[in-house]
């Protein structure tokens, strides 16, 4: 029994995501849990997901998570607010591991945040049409207000790494005026990628709007989960990180290691098994 509990403890944690997005949680797992092994998935040949219909993500979701549940992960991430969005609840059903979307501890945190009552939420077109992040929000204090705007164009700009300069600026004043004009103090960042653009939110935006991570705070809701299931690995254990991408895997390299911070070693190339 004693023997089995360790060999729990020491699984990976499986995340995945349409595609170099989710590295922010992933980094934000590494700074919090850096005794814990992972196995990241980048659904680089579908990205992105945000203009795909409920459906078609959802599929993808499944194909994504079996093959992490396929390589024996002890908890799933869905590093993907569009997932996170559409797909949670079905992933759940599904399959016999926990499983942590982004949006839970986004909602939390902004609706702690918010002195005035009011906050902003940007993200892809399936996520705020979804209305996930209003639901979760006015779920814990139905007298915030929720003002979400759709901002698809970021995706690709940090895909192609433009992360700073002139067009990025621009882009992000012509988005964040929508949201800007509501008079809110918080400002979740409702898409893995957005952290990249961290900088350029806060040069447009007034100082007393605080910006919500929600990579931080999915990390922090991964390891109270753990620690809740006597599932977190103890320090000393072997540590291990994989990557798998279903195309691309230079870009990913090339793409990826700016967001971490660090080398990506294992990665490999993959080809899902499709649901029929």
């Amino acid at each position: 029994m004693v023997r089995h509990q360790v060999n729990s403890s020491q699984r990976p944690i499986g995340i995945f995501d349409s595609g170099i997005g989710g590295l922010t949680v992933l980094k934000e797992i590494f700074e919090r849990l850096p005794h814990e092994s992972t196995l990241y998935l980048g659904d680089t040949a579908r990205v992105p997901y945000g203009i795909r219909s409920p459906e078609t993500v959802t599929r993808y979701s499944f194909e994504n998570t079996r093959f992490l549940v396929s390589r024996d992960i002890k908890m799933l991430v869905i590093a993907c607010n569009t997932v996170s969005s559409v797909s949670l609840d079905a992933l759940r059903c599904n399959f016999p591991v926990p499983v942590v979307g982004v949006i839970g501890p986004g909602a939390k945190a902004a609706a702690a945040a918010t002195k005035t009552k009011k906050v902003g939420v940007i993200g892809t077109e399936a996520t705020v049409s979804s209305g996930s992040y209003t639901r979760a929000i006015q779920s814990i204090d139905s007298s915030i207000e929720v003002f979400s705007i759709s901002c698809p164009l970021f995706v690709p700009l940090v895909e192609e790494g433009w992360t700073e300069g002139l067009i990025t600026e621009l882009t992000a004043e012509k988005y964040l005026a929508g949201v800007r004009d509501k008079a809110i103090d918080t400002l979740v960042l409702g898409c893995t990628h957005y952290p990249l653009l961290k900088p350029v939110f806060s040069k447009i935006m007034e100082d007393s709007v605080g910006l919500i991570d929600s990579a931080i705070e999915t990390a922090m809701e991964i390891r109270s989960i753990l620690k809740e299931q006597s599932l977190l690995n103890a320090p000393g254990s072997p540590v291990r990180h994989k990557f798998f991408v279903t195309d691309a895997p230079q870009k990913f390299l090339t793409v990826g290691e700016r967001f971490l911070g660090r080398n990506i070693e294992h990665i490999e190339k993959i080809k899902l098994e499709m649901e029929v």
